[in-house]
């Protein structure tokens, strides 16, 4: 599908030079003299590298076609996770680099959905939220503010975090999977 340049965000996924590439940043620049153009940082999603490319507002570039399905994860192995479409009971392996360290939140049954680009998977979105437990996290220190003080824990699945001082070992929280933060207390 092509879409005027003025049009690219940021996670989208664009068919350029002949191979697919994810948007990392858009800038929008509109010089003195001149037409405007779009500043964009792409990386490509199949040899990891990174380019830069300047869009002229006139132009139009071809927005990648996906095909989400959600799957449901079973285990891993050393090299693989491995996911069951529930409908269809279908199987599917995908290697760890894809997932990187979002894939340590992955819990047996938890429901995901996975991008398919050209019938090869290229990503994993994992719920917004998911519930883990502390493991290990330092005792909270007497006199520190309770507004922007956070202290390190490691929860069940080796993740380092940081938490605010109330938290203790055992107790039950929620955390983004986007960016690996805390959000509340169970």
């Amino acid at each position: 599908m092509k879409i005027n340049a003025g049009e690219i965000r940021v996670g989208m996924l664009l068919e350029y030079k002949n191979d697919l590439w994810q948007v990392l940043k858009t800038q929008h620049v509109k010089p003195g003299k001149g037409g405007a153009f779009a500043q964009v940082e792409m990386k490509s999603v199949n040899k990891n590298t990174k380019l830069n490319e300047r869009f002229r507002s006139s132009e139009t570039v071809e927005k990648a076609s996906l095909e989400e399905v959600n799957y449901n994860f079973l285990y891993e192995d050393e090299n693989n996770y491995f996911f069951m479409e529930p409908k269809s009971f279908e199987q599917i392996e995908i290697k760890k680099g894809i997932l990187g360290e979002k894939g340590k939140l992955l819990t047996e049954n938890l429901e995901v959905s996975i991008s398919f680009y050209n019938d090869s998977p290229i990503s994993v979105d994992l719920p917004n939220q998911v519930i883990c437990k502390i493991e290990n996290t330092d005792a909270a220190l007497k006199g520190q503010t309770v507004s922007s003080s956070y202290k390190p824990a490691v929860i069940n699945n080796g993740l380092n975090i940081q938490v605010p001082p109330f938290i203790e070992v055992g107790d039950m929280i929620v955390i983004d999977t986007r960016n690996l933060e805390y959000i509340k207390k169970v």
